[in-house]
């Protein structure tokens, strides 16, 4: 029986502490290896298509690039397209979260989260789905979009094509947006989660978003979901 590749991480963080100390956690796991460093967004971005690493567990706030910044070439970079982007950030930093998610990160963790949770993301953004999404992730974005003060929305991945869904696919969108999985969005629609999960990779496709946490804005920034509709 052949043994799995393992989950290729790259660690971007402008503090060599903290980078050390996710090396280590990672390198525990049978199942992960660290294939490099970057101290900035510019490194991240160079190590990304140097290391070829499968995710990138990417700090907001660094010098030179931030990680916002640097998510949004990775994302932009067909020859990165297999490259997931899982972002750190604290409770406070709401606005820069789904500034990530829509630069194309594929989810967000707090920096104080459990070291077996943050492996688990790991796990989860590497196997090509977005980390708490749809639920809180639309709960953080709704908080976002009620704040008073907030720079104007930009558009999200694809938001001007909604025109092409067709009335289910709309259906399903806004189901995703208020925090349903595929089991959950089928069973309200009468669709089996095999279905449902159809639907949704067709929408990604027409809208061009990378991942369920994009869906979510999409659904927010079209209007097909209004702040505090979730669940």
């Amino acid at each position: 029986m052949t043994t799995p590749e393992p989950i290729r991480v790259l660690l971007a963080d402008d503090q060599r502490l903290v980078r050390a100390a996710f090396a280590m956690l990672i390198e525990s796991a049978r199942d992960m290896a660290v294939v490099g460093q970057a101290g900035n967004g510019v490194e991240a971005v160079e190590g990304a298509r140097s290391a070829r690493a499968d995710v990138i567990v990417m700090d907001i706030r660094m010098p030179e690039m931030d990680g916002i910044e640097a998510t949004r070439r990775i994302a932009a970079d067909d020859d990165l397209a297999g490259v997931r982007v899982l972002v750190l950030s604290t409770y406070d930093d709401d606005e820069h979260v789904v500034a990530a998610l829509r630069a194309g990160a594929s989810g967000f963790m707090v920096k104080d989260t459990r070291p077996a949770e943050l492996l688990d993301a790991i796990r989860t953004v590497a196997a090509g789905d977005s980390l708490l999404s749809p639920g809180p992730t639309a709960r953080l974005i709704a908080r976002v979009l009620r704040l008073p003060d907030r720079p104007p929305v930009s558009t999200a991945p694809g938001a001007g094509r909604l025109a092409g869904l067709s009335d289910r696919e709309r259906e399903v969108l806004t189901l995703v947006g208020r925090g349903l999985n595929n089991a959950e969005a089928g069973e309200a629609l009468g669709l089996s989660p095999l279905t449902a999960k159809t639907h949704v990779s067709r929408i990604m496709g027409k809208i061009g978003a990378r991942d369920r946490a994009q869906l979510v804005i999409a659904a927010y920034e079209s209007g097909l979901v209004a702040p505090g509709a979730e669940r």
